[in-house]
């Protein structure tokens, strides 16, 4: 499910405002964290996470980590801030064709 540049931009405004819901800590990417994600877009289908101080590849390998773990698309990364979507069984975001 690839996002197309308008769905992703989109995606990044609704993002905007929204707070980190889950803080991945310096023990990385592990079960317990992966579990809170998917609880969270099951909930919300759009949500920011805020990733450990590490290098940009580090946190890269993590973000990819968490999308494949989750079935999840990452929409946006900046600094330690990632935004990823998973569209729910009943979608609330509509996105764009």
């Amino acid at each position: 499910m690839p996002l197309t540049p308008k769905q992703r931009k989109y995606l990044k405004a609704l993002a905007h405002h929204r707070k980190p819901v889950v803080h991945v800590g310096n023990a990385g990417v592990t079960p317990a964290v992966i579990r809170e994600i998917e609880l969270a877009l099951g909930r919300h289908e759009l949500i920011k996470i805020r990733l450990p101080g590490v290098e940009r590849e580090t946190r890269a390998e993590m973000l990819n980590k968490i999308c494949a773990a989750a079935a999840a698309e990452a929409v946006q990364e900046i600094g330690r801030v990632a935004v990823i979507y998973r569209p729910a069984e009943k979608p609330r975001v509509v996105l764009p064709e």
